[in-house]
């Protein structure tokens, strides 16, 4: 009876020792024992909201220091609006530290979405945009040439006033808009060198209509443009009529 007795005593010996280790894992006891009770925010926050921060991280928090699981409170974090992405970390004996970097807005997209400096799109939601950004529009996967354009022709039509916009339809086709609403047609095929031939151009035109506003310049002709303006009818600069010559 003995030599049954010794294995049973060891188990119970251990399980004793091992369950609170468990339940110190599992949360059982470590939000009553190690309680986080601050929690650290690191980073220049302009318009992530701390109360909303709290919020998501306050549930995962109260299952204590050693069962809490950073990367649940990284993904709460990380959905929150205005977060581009979030570190977490824990220091003994209390503290949950959240390192949050903010997007930093460069433009609208679309009508639903904002991109960041860093290139990443991101919802507006119920987000109060800021002033002044421009409106670019296009494929997921072509953000980084439709910023290419949209610098291209901030540089060189600053002239004219500067750029509000610059979209790529699902056609493939891009199209520039200026401050003043005037529209820039430039089709698929080299719109970085279509631009580059007009825009030096454009003063000039518009100097030589100073009563008039440009409306709209169309660039896919293979031997020049075709601009209208603001009073009736339209004026062709080297340009074949709407119905002949080639555009792509």
């Amino acid at each position: 009876m003995n030599a049954l007795k010794r294995p049973l005593l060891w188990l119970l010996a251990v399980a004793l020792v091992a369950l609170p280790v468990v339940a110190v894992v599992e949360g059982w006891m470590g939000g009553a024992h190690w309680p986080l009770r601050t929690l650290r925010v690191q980073g220049q926050l302009v318009r992530v909201d701390r109360a909303q921060l709290q919020a998501a991280v306050l549930p995962h928090a109260q299952r204590g220091f050693f069962a809490v699981d950073l990367g649940d409170v990284q993904h709460a974090v990380d959905r929150l609006p205005w977060v581009e992405r979030a570190e977490v970390r824990k220091h003994w004996p209390d503290v949950l530290e959240v390192r949050i970097v903010e997007h930093r807005p460069f433009a609208r997209w679309g009508e639903a979405r904002l991109l960041s400096e860093h290139g990443r799109l991101f919802p507006v939601g119920k987000l109060q945009v800021p002033a002044g950004l421009p409106l670019l529009d296009g494929p997921e996967g072509r953000v980084p040439e439709v910023v290419a354009l949209y610098n291209q022709a901030r540089e060189q039509l600053a002239i004219a006033g500067g750029v509000l916009g610059v979209a790529l339809d699902r056609r493939g086709s891009w199209s520039i808009t200026l401050h003043d609403g005037t529209r820039v047609v430039l089709g698929h095929d080299d719109p970085g060198a279509r631009l580059a031939r007009f825009a030096p151009l454009l003063p000039q035109l518009t100097a030589l209509n100073p009563r008039r506003r440009l409306l709209r310049a169309d660039l896919r002709y293979t031997n020049g443009f075709a601009l209208a303006w603001s009073q009736a009818g339209a004026t062709d600069v080297q340009s074949p009529p709407p119905n002949s010559g080639s555009k792509t």
